[in-house]
């Protein structure tokens, strides 16, 4: 029996024909742009066209692994070699046809502002991640390992990056700081260790403050080199774009902070091998973070190691100032503050077993209760002071891997379901790009003129031009010019652990 066809029906019949033959042609298509020689502007590296990293602009794939090569051999350390070392092939399709923030007029203009005496290893991937999150400008306040000449030059030579030293100018400037005349950071004067170097960096971002001003910028945001801004909620993953979208009245921008919950006690690079956080109170339900808390804890002194009030990015306007290492103020009025509901700042505290014995190696108190409860403002860091100073290293190992490191798989997929631990990858992955892409050996190459200029004018000067001392800032009055005197009842905000049980649940900072 015949069947007769409509012509809905032949056209249907001739599109299921037509449709996986030209799927396959598509698709070898597809394959012989991929094996063969054909020319795919997206699969550019920019610096071919426009403005690349420092180094990079005369350099090929093929040269590049090779300056990579020598670079690591005139590299300081090995560790640090093998953390900035690069391939020779651009691999991660994040970049491809990015400007690193190379515009012309970027919007808003964001800098970052940080004290730090860490060396290469940590900064470069530190600043360049900021960089790829949109931040043009860097405050660099640097002593010890940063202001060798050999990590300084490098980082001068960047662009958009000004190192500041730890001169006798400098401290003569900053002893006449209006802030010595004020009440806010009064309780944290003359004490050694943390409470140091946190009139350290207030003063430091007292200072940022001028500079940004000068240099046009439009939000300024303290942070340490072990920290990582983490802008999720924004439309895409750009700390410009997050502030873009922030209402023109709101002054201030806090980022609570995630803590790294590392899964192993060899970690090298924290930024490329940690992966999993504990979530900030501000980011958990109530009754999620109080009724996990014993178990979050793992029997140390509070929930976080260390502090847990985050960091917050200030808009730049007339008589800002600083408010602590974890927040801004103004002079004249009270700023007005949002809190992000999913952006945060990634702190990467403890990662190394080494952080114990270098964090014990830059304080000089005695490892005795009553001692170090006037050198450290938190619990953790108290009792982590103790044992780098009285344990052997085998003892220090078994406590570090009790208190630190999270090896209880069990416990960690139990705390990820309830949402209190949580994986992030994004950084990770971004930073293992610039890696791939030869950014930071680049950069190093680049820093290698550089350096060569500042050493041979080093030579041709005094060594008491650069403080060699770290102790306490000058205590002299009289050194200090008074230039108005204002009182204020807000203290400054010192590094604060979260609530834990029993304690005011409104967690106010």
């Amino acid at each position: 029996m015949a069947t007769n066809r409509t012509p809905s029906m032949n056209r249907l019949l001739l599109l299921l024909t037509l449709l996986p033959l030209g799927l396959a042609i598509f698709a070898f298509v597809l394959q012989w742009r991929g094996d063969g020689d054909l020319d795919d502007p997206t699969g550019r590296w920019p610096g071919h066209h426009s403005a690349a990293f420092p180094g990079m602009e005369n350099s090929s794939p093929s040269s590049e692994s090779a300056s990579s090569s020598s670079v690591s051999t005139r590299s300081h350390s090995s560790d640090c070699a093998e953390i900035l070392g690069s391939s020779s092939k651009p691999s991660f399709p994040y970049y491809r046809g990015w400007k690193f923030g190379f515009e012309s007029d970027p919007k808003p203009k964001i800098c970052i502002t940080t004290s730090t005496s860490a060396g290469l290893e940590q900064i470069l991937p530190w600043l360049f991640y900021h960089k790829v999150m949109g931040v043009v400008q860097f405050f660099l306040f640097v002593e010890g390992k940063a202001a060798k000449p050999h990590v300084s030059a490098i980082l001068e030579s960047i662009p958009g990056v000004k190192v500041i030293y730890r001169t006798q100018d400098l401290e003569e400037k900053q002893a006449r700081s209006r802030i010595w005349n004020e009440t806010w950071l009064a309780g944290f004067f003359y004490k050694p260790c943390n409470y140091e170097l946190f009139v350290k960096q207030s003063l430091n971002m007292e200072m940022a403050i001028v500079m940004a001003r000068e240099a046009g910028m439009e939000w300024i945001i303290h942070l340490d080199t072990d920290e990582l801004l983490h802008p999720a909620g924004a439309a895409e993953y750009s700390l410009r774009r997050l502030l873009a979208d922030t209402p023109s009245d709101v002054d201030l921008v806090v980022f609570p902070n995630y803590e790294s919950s590392i899964e192993k006690d060899d970690i090298k690079d924290p930024f490329s091998e940690v992966s999993m956080f504990k979530k900030n109170y501000d980011h958990l339900p109530k009754e999620t973070y109080f009724g996990m808390y014993k178990e979050a804890t793992r029997g140390n002194p509070n929930y976080f190691l260390t502090y847990g009030n985050g960091k917050s990015a200030a808009r730049i306007q007339d008589n800002l100032r600083p408010n602590g290492a974890h927040r801004w103020h103004n002079y004249m009025k009270t700023p007005k503050e949002i809190k992000l509901e999913e952006a945060a700042v990634l702190h990467f505290t403890y990662t190394k077993f080494s952080d114990l014995t270098s964090r014990r190696d830059r304080c000089g108190c005695k490892p005795t209760k009553d001692d170090v409860q006037r050198c450290f403002m938190l619990e953790f860091d108290r009792a982590a002071f103790i044992i780098a100073s009285t344990a052997t290293e085998e003892e220090m190992k078994n406590w570090y891997n009790e208190h630190v490191v999270w090896n209880d798989k069990q416990l960690n997929l139990k705390l990820l379901r309830k949402g209190i631990l949580t994986r992030i990858y994004a950084p990770m992955s971004i930073i293992q790009g610039l890696r791939e892409l030869g950014v930071f050996a680049s950069a190093i190459e680049a820093g290698q003129t550089h350096l060569k200029q500042k050493l041979a004018s080093a030579e041709n000067k005094t060594e008491s031009s650069i403080s060699k001392s770290t102790g306490s800032l000058s205590q002299s009055s009289s050194a200090r010019k008074i230039m108005e005197v204002n009182v204020f009842t807000d203290s400054a905000i010192p590094p604060l652990s979260p609530p834990g049980p029993g304690l005011d649940h409104t967690f106010r900072l």
